[in-house]
């Protein structure tokens, strides 16, 4: 029997920070760690604005303080997010605020190379497969965008009923190096399931973006294969 790890939980603490960054007393540790579920939740599986999903989040970090929770949202596309002079912004932060009654401070910031994501990647993979498309020209079309945006390696992994057959079975397709047991390499890890007519899809995507060492936004990458799209941050 194979023994695997969440490879972000395995460096988390180590080389990586935690996504939610507070402290509480035992009494009240319960509470909020429901909070930040309902808050990520919230924002990912919005009963209304469909857009959200479109938006490409890639993760949702919390930092809170005595007088307001830090929502940062990490978005390939903050365009729907934002919305026209920044409207949809405050809209939201008064839904999260009225969610969880407290005072809320939300930032997005926009990720340079959506590519090499992997939750945005199986994301990608999900939509494609709920759209009937083939899942082996899927993976290929992924795997091969992700190396070219600079990643050192990618690994895709499916298990359902591929391609509508009758019987479940699990496939998978690597390219470059996955050092999963190497600490020092930033390994991102995505999982999603696509919803198809046959049944759901286990989609999980592992990328190798080089290591924590050097200061790249996300990845290894050669600067000519590296985009020169500049970073942009939005605060409210």
């Amino acid at each position: 029997m194979g023994q695997k790890v969440n490879p972000i939980a395995f460096r988390t603490g180590v080389t990586r920070g935690w996504a939610s960054r507070w402290y509480a007393s035992k009494q009240d540790f319960a509470e909020l760690l429901m909070e930040d579920f309902k808050v990520r939740n919230f924002i990912k599986n919005h009963p209304k604005k469909t857009q959200y999903k479109n938006a490409g989040i890639d993760r949702i970090e919390i930092e809170r303080t005595r007088d307001e929770v830090r929502v940062i949202l990490y978005v390939a596309r903050p365009g729907l997010i934002i919305g026209k002079k920044g409207q949809e912004v405050e809209l939201l932060q008064e839904e999260l605020q009225n969610l969880i009654g407290r005072r809320v401070n939300l930032k997005i910031e926009e990720i340079g190379r959506p590519e090499i994501m992997a939750q945005l990647v199986a994301e990608d993979i999900a939509q494609q497969l709920s759209k009937r498309a083939s899942f082996r020209r899927t993976m290929k079309r992924s795997m091969e965008q992700t190396m070219d945006a600079g990643a050192k390696g990618i690994k895709i992994q499916m298990a359902g009923r591929l391609g509508g057959s009758e019987m479940a079975r699990r496939e998978k397709q690597s390219s470059g190096s996955i050092p999963l047991s190497t600490l020092q390499a930033k390994i991102d890890y995505g999982f999603t399931e696509a919803m198809t007519a046959q049944g759901h899809i286990g989609i999980q995507v592992w990328i190798n973006q080089g290591t924590y060492g050097d200061d790249t936004d996300g990845a290894d990458a050669s600067t000519g294969q590296a985009s020169k799209k500049p970073k942009r941050s939005y605060k409210r």
